[in-house]
């Protein structure tokens, strides 16, 4: 019924336009889902974005079960990879390896990642411990990875790893010996692919970047040279047991030398031996070696062992002391340091009443 203005016939009007527009945009939205349900051919590609998931793509995988592999996962739809790998032309470039992906990614920033090739991290780790010897590290890395100690020796032997720490060979020096304390103490990530030599290399660059971070300005003074520090170090890690004597034994050490003393290292005595016997005895002292300080005079040829940056920093930067000996004094590993010959006589006997030494 119209009312005397016609407003409520106008009224109806506009309700049934609005009404006629949502159902349109209704349809359009359907017809487009629908329309887009035909384009991607009906294949089931029900995704939640951003997931988290990390792919292995196999060695010698080929372009299209790379592509099916990350379409099973979830990141990108398998005619996508192809298409933008295709138009790119590199299929042919298409990386092995581990990655992480979220699903319903853009197919060309996958194809990016996979051209640049993995980029998880796998393999295992080795532990580097300070003191260890050439030869030990060389075992346990045999134990620890596929590779022999034949192969790893070959690597350092055949200048496939480089240090510019090592030392030209000297008489007496051989085997190995020239790499002893040229490979630093840490923990190493080691790669399923890494060589013998890549293995090494890593330890080798390690120690170079060590020895970068020592104060150095005390050598001069104390008229040794940074190959020097290497072997004092090497000392002084075999011989401390707490970070405060450190610092102390390379006094003592440094104290000898000046004094043109002989540095009569017991650790020294067992690398000469080429094994650990439990206690140095006065025939082991008599041991022909470049290495028995107890024979030779100044230092041996070579570091004894690997040696951490603590042992360093000591051995280019000792205490102030007028110490020439030392011993065992507790159970905590720190020692008794004496002047005199005689002082280091009743420290010997107090360690012995203490149940310390035998």
């Amino acid at each position: 019924m119209r009312t005397p203005d016609g407003r409520t016939g106008r009224t109806q009007r506009a309700v049934a336009i609005v009404g006629l527009a949502a159902v349109a945009v209704v349809l359009v939205f359907f017809g487009a889902r629908f329309v887009a349900g035909l384009v991607a051919g009906g294949d089931g590609w029900d995704v939640v974005p951003g997931q988290p998931v990390e792919v292995t793509i196999e060695s010698g995988s080929s372009a299209n079960t790379i592509y099916r592999v990350l379409n099973d996962a979830g990141v990108v739809r398998a005619r996508d990879l192809e298409t933008v790998a295709r138009a790119a032309g590199v299929e042919d470039r298409l990386k092995a390896g581990t990655y992480a992906f979220t699903t319903d990614m853009e197919a060309d920033a996958v194809v990016r990642r996979l051209v640049a090739g993995g980029d998880v991290v796998t393999g295992s780790s080795f532990t580097l411990i300070e003191g260890w010897t050439v030869d030990r590290i060389i075992d346990e890395l045999a134990r620890s990875t596929p590779y022999s100690q034949a192969e790893f020796q070959k690597a350092l032997r055949d200048g496939a790893v480089r240090s510019p720490w090592r030392p030209a060979e000297e008489e007496g020096v051989d085997g190995l010996a020239p790499w002893e304390g040229l490979l630093f103490p840490a923990t190493y990530r080691i790669l399923d692919e890494s060589t013998p030599a890549q293995i090494l290399q890593m330890m080798a660059d390690e120690m170079t970047r060590r020895m970068d971070t020592i104060e150095w300005s005390r050598i001069g003074e104390l008229d040794i040279s940074r190959y020097d520090v290497l072997i004092i170090g090497s000392m002084i890690e075999r011989e401390a047991k707490t970070d405060p004597d450190r610092p102390i034994i390379s006094s003592v050490i440094h104290n000898r030398l000046g004094e043109g003393m002989r540095l009569q290292i017991d650790a020294t005595v067992i690398y000469a031996l080429g094994y650990n016997p439990g206690r140095v005895l006065d025939s082991h002292l008599a041991a022909e070696s470049p290495y028995n300080t107890y024979r030779i005079r100044g230092l041996p040829p070579t570091p004894i062992g690997a040696v951490s940056t603590a042992s360093l920093n000591a051995a280019a930067n000792p205490a102030e002391t007028e110490y020439l000996f030392y011993v065992l004094g507790h159970k905590d590993g720190t020692h008794f340091f004496a002047v005199t010959y005689e002082e280091h006589q009743v420290n010997i006997e107090i360690a012995r009443a203490a149940g310390i030494l035998p």
